[in-house]
């Protein structure tokens, strides 16, 4: 039976994997980290490295340069001479590898044969897991390291009764690597952490009973071994990942501007390493960190009065400029009237005042409303023509984020804060209106905290090239590995939390396990093909009901006992809490922690969760039409090796009502398969019947 499943989830994994040969959905993403590893070129993502790390590295083997970068969605592999086959054969493996390990979980778990195959039989026939499995994605990855980490600790917990020996400390190290590594993909690996601590918590627990007849020392000694095994181990391979990573990306690339200037200095290549100090009578240009726009300004000023009505100041005109151009040029000048400074450098701290050279005017914040935003100060500019009796409200403190202490091109990221009204400099992608040339608002945010204010800049106007080269030459600078991982975990979970923007196809976790929204992944216009993203309807709503079951079962159990009532077998009811139980933990630590994040999610998020799904929908099947099987986590005992499990008589019912559940799910998984695959194109009446509910947006379909 294992042997058949394993087969047969190979079969569906790499079925026409070379369909199609285009790049499809996040391939865009996944297929370019491998090609920047593969070049050495740094970038960012917030995923940790691991599973790109294996596609890089897959990719190689075969022979693949990097020299594509998966632009966009549609772009031909075939025409771009890309061993795409090779790099999709790494997940579709892996995805295929998923079944077996969860056969042998539950097997010794202590379930018949057919539960172990009902399970492994709804994984293997799930679309959304075969979709997802079979391109150059992470999914893939993250679901076999986390079904791996259950099965090692299933393992681990059956040779509680031999504490300390060689296989009891060689499946608890082997649950610390798996668990690494499922995080080592993707952050949200954390849960299935999550879900072997709980295990770990009641065990500990258990063993703490003074019934158990353990010293202290005895207890402390199983503590110790776990954190050992669970907590250090994973979070040296977790970092040793990370070494790997900035070992290879060691050319400047795209992800440099994620990074601080510290962090970018280590990197071959990178501009932040040229960068001339800056001083007191220099003409620079000034640049937004976020938006990349010049500050500048124009001889043309704000309307008196605005489109609401409001009164401005009518003043110079300080806009976000996206172009080189004279005006985005400014003189620095010193702030105290009494040291002009001429000459030295600019430091951390230091007050300085910002001439627009063109228009002969000082850089002025003052409590007068900016144009878009009332509760945000106007920035505008006052003639030197004019008497001095501003001058206190054109003066700013310069405050640098990263660079050194002194202000550096290109190198140094910095504020300017207003020293009269203490706000900071800022621009926002909003456009003025015409009267303002539809360039970016800046204005003076009160929210000095706020990253968005960090400027740089780019430039000294007129600086004499021989003057550069004289400049220090300046090697690729060296930094510590804690602090580059400090720094970009950080960056990490920023990003991360940042991305909330809204995407059509995006879903909340309430709809996932009832399918009501899938994902495009791919269409092609000249053969009508497509790949829509969807679970295995009829499977997924049986499973969401498994999950009802469940907790309907343990309520009326504990209700019932608490009445003195015991409606359960002992030993069913020591499985049903302590294997089928843990199953249930497992899927409620990998679903419901995405209620609480903010940023936008999609229904393969729910993909380890349906996992547990499919399991307890098996593990139910046979608490219902099955005799409790006396197995090795029902009752404490030795370790018993599967093929020496008791047999038990399983009714017939129970072969009829899994042949049943088996046909109902082959039959859906083949019904969506075209949708799946994309291997074959449908008419509008085939899609028409396939749309079983309205929020499913199919292309063509009209």
């Amino acid at each position: 039976m294992l042997a058949i499943l394993t087969i047969v989830a190979l079969c569906t994994r790499f079925y026409k994997i070379n369909e199609p040969d285009e790049v499809v959905f996040d391939e865009v993403h996944f297929g370019k980290f491998a090609s920047y590893y593969i070049r050495g070129t740094y970038f960012f993502d917030v995923h940790p490295p691991l599973a790109k790390m294996m596609l890089g590295a897959m990719g190689y083997f075969i022979g693949y340069d990097g020299h594509f970068l998966f632009e966009n969605i549609g772009d031909n592999y075939i025409t771009n001479n890309v061993p795409y086959i090779g790099l999709r054969a790494l997940p579709a493996f892996l995805g295929a590898m998923t079944v077996p390990i969860v056969y042998m979980t539950m097997r010794e778990a202590g379930y018949p044969v057919i539960t172990c195959a009902l399970a492994g039989f709804f994984i293997t026939f799930d679309n959304m897991l075969v979709t997802q499995t079979r391109l150059i994605l992470l999914d893939s990855m993250l679901v076999f390291f986390m079904v791996c980490s259950i099965y090692s600790y299933v393992r681990f917990y059956k040779t509680r009764n031999n504490p300390f020996s060689a296989r009891w400390w060689a499946w608890l190290l082997a649950t610390g690597v798996s668990i690494a590594l499922t995080t080592s993909v993707k952050m949200v690996g954390l849960f299935t952490v999550a879900t072997v601590g709980v295990a770990v918590v009641w065990d500990l627990w258990v063993l703490l009973d003074i019934r158990r007849r353990l010293t202290m020392q005895e207890f402390m000694n199983h503590f110790w071994a776990r954190a050992l095994g669970l907590i250090v181990l994973p979070a040296v391979i977790y970092l040793f990942w990370f070494y790997v990573h900035f070992a290879v990306l060691t050319r400047s690339g795209p992800g440099d501007d994620f990074m601080s200037t510290e962090f970018q200095e280590t990197l071959l290549g990178n501009t932040m390493a040229d960068g001339l100090f800056i001083k007191y009578g220099d003409n620079i240009t000034i640049r937004h960190k976020d938006t990349a726009v010049y500050l500048h300004s124009h001889p043309h000023n704000y309307p008196r009065v605005y489109d609401d009505g409001r009164i401005s100041s009518a003043g110079q005109q300080v806009t976000g400029y996206a172009h080189a151009d004279p005006n985005n040029v400014w003189h620095v000048a010193s702030g105290d009237p009494n040291d002009s400074k001429t000459g030295q450098e600019v430091k951390h701290k230091d007050v300085i005042r910002l001439l627009h050279v063109t228009t002969s005017s000082w850089l002025l914040a003052h409590d007068v409303a900016s144009p878009t935003m009332t509760t945000n100060e106007e920035i505008t500019t006052y003639s030197t023509e004019e008497d001095g009796s501003r001058y206190n409200e054109t003066t700013f403190q310069i405050m640098l984020e990263s660079g050194g202490n002194k202000l550096r091109t290109m190198a140094s990221t910095f504020k300017l804060i207003h020293v009269d009204t203490k706000v900071a400099i800022w621009t926002h992608s909003q456009k003025l209106p015409d009267w303002g040339f539809e360039q970016q608002e800046v204005n003076g945010n009160k929210n000095i905290i706020q990253k968005s204010t960090l400027w740089w800049s780019d430039n000294i106007e007129g600086t004499d090239p021989a003057e550069v080269q004289a400049e220090e030459v300046k090697p690729v600078k060296k930094r510590s590995f804690f602090l580059k991982f400090i720094e970009l975990q950080g960056k990490m979970f920023s990003h991360n939390a940042g991305l909330t923007g809204k995407h059509p196809y995006q879903s909340q976790p309430i709809e996932w396990p009832f399918l009501t929204k899938g994902i495009s992944f791919w269409t092609q216009d000249s053969t009508r093909k497509q790949i829509y993203l969807l679970g295995n309807p009829l499977g997924m709503w049986i499973a969401a009901g498994s999950l009802a079951v469940i907790v309907g079962v343990a309520g009326a159990d504990i209700l019932s006992r608490r009445r003195g009532f015991y409606p359960l077998d002992q030993g069913v009811q020591k499985r049903f809490y302590y294997a089928t139980g843990f199953f249930f933990v497992g899927w409620a630590l990998h679903y419901f922690p995405f209620f609480l994040m903010g940023r936008a999610l999609f229904l393969h998020h729910y993909m380890p969760a349906q996992v547990f799904s499919y399991i307890i929908l098996a593990a139910v099947h046979a608490f219902m039409f099955t005799e409790g099987v006396d197995g090795p986590i029902s009752e404490p005992g030795p370790e018993v090796r599967p093929r020496r499990l008791q047999r038990a008589v399983v009714p017939a019912l129970a072969y009829i009502s899994a042949a049943v559940l088996a046909a109902i799910h082959l039959g859906s998984f083949l019904y969506f398969a075209p949708l799946s695959y994309g291997t074959s194109a449908l008419d509008v009446p085939a899609l028409a019947r396939r749309k079983l509910l309205p929020q499913w947006e199919f292309h063509f379909a009209k």
